[in-house]
């Protein structure tokens, strides 16, 4: 809960992935980033949303309903171009009990069309609700495509397949700073922390 003079912002996540990455962006602001590990255990929303914007709202006013705190929802996938856009909000959800599994998956899809290096980009859509009124939105992405296998252990989800052709490399070779410095995780924040601080 906040502390003096540090007011709490609830993150409706998780990953811890993404929490690691979401809080070293916010790290210089005087709030209290709190995560759905912090709150009372609650079921969660149905994505019903048929975009990674309507799922990321749906995920915010959820929460702040349920919480009574200024709430982030954010969804974020995968899209690639030679399928369609798949797995696209279906990322986290995409068959397979592991990502290794996923990107095989995947691979197999892109091999049926004839090969795996399509173009494909991140995206990250979030919103921020509190008492019901969208206070920010905003949608980032960064481009790349499908690396021929998967390379690197770094990051987190489907960062070893997603090759960054400015780094001459995937996401999941990149540093941490690199990838954050590019990331559409990254972009997004970035701009929730602009409003965030113009907003105290």
């Amino acid at each position: 809960m906040p502390t003096a003079n540090r007011r709490a912002i609830l993150i409706a996540t998780t990953n811890a992935g993404k929490l690691r990455e979401i809080r070293e962006i916010l790290s210089d602001l005087p709030i209290e980033i709190l995560s759905l590990a912090d709150v009372a255990t609650l079921p969660e929303p149905e994505e019903t949303g048929r975009t990674f914007a309507e799922n990321a709202r749906l995920k915010a006013a959820y929460y702040a309903c349920a919480t009574a705190l200024p709430v982030v929802g954010e969804d974020s996938g995968l899209e690639i171009d030679a399928l369609d856009g798949a797995p696209g909000i279906e990322s986290a959800r995409f068959p397979g009990a592991t990502y290794p599994e996923k990107f095989n998956r995947l691979y197999a899809m892109l091999d049926a069309r004839g090969g795996r290096e399509s173009t494909a980009r991140f995206v990250c859509a979030l919103a921020l609700l509190q008492d019901g009124t969208v206070l920010f939105e905003t949608e980032a992405t960064v481009e790349g495509h499908i690396a021929p296998e998967p390379r690197g252990s770094g990051g987190f989800g489907y960062d070893p397949i997603f090759y960054y052709p400015a780094y001459g490399r995937t996401l999941g070779e990149a540093s941490a700073e690199e990838k954050a410095a590019v990331s559409h995780r990254g972009k997004a924040f970035r701009a929730l922390r602009h409003f965030l601080a113009a907003h105290p």
